[in-house]
């Protein structure tokens, strides 16, 4: 058995955008922007205030492409997760060589991630127990 649960909301912006996106989002939502936790002084990524059900709400840094909203859906079990939306309908949208992450596009073509558990102790309040499905 696996868990998993929408765990960040992303709002996903290139580099000539970001900044104006960037203080739209954090006045709209009313909240600071802050660092995730990582020491990296390029991470795309800042922080607003969680949104009900302790959904992470953050800003992504693109290196490129257009603005977008995207999911991450964090699991303790990337692989059980990717095929159990594979099988639900979900492609691979890259190769699943990497061990931390996992993107993938529902069936309409709208981008998500899988990804290891972020949100913390609160994960477990809130995520969803799934059976194992692996063929015997």
């Amino acid at each position: 058995m696996h868990r998993s649960r929408i765990g960040v909301f992303l709002i996903d912006h290139p580099p000539e955008t970001y900044p104006a996106a960037a203080a739209f989002w954090t006045t709209a939502r009313g909240s600071e922007r802050r660092a995730t936790g990582s020491t990296a002084p390029d991470d795309p990524f800042e922080g607003l205030d969680r949104l009900p059900g302790g959904v992470m709400l953050a800003l992504q840094r693109l290196d490129d492409g257009a603005p977008r909203l995207h999911l991450d859906i964090e699991t303790d079990d990337i692989d059980a997760e990717v095929a159990r939306l594979v099988a639900a309908g979900a492609t691979v949208q890259e190769s699943r060589d990497n061990p931390h992450y996992a993107i993938l596009a529902d069936p309409g073509g709208m981008i998500f991630c899988v990804v290891p558990v972020q949100t913390g102790a609160d994960f477990d309040a809130h995520a969803t127990t799934w059976p194992d499905t692996a063929a015997d």
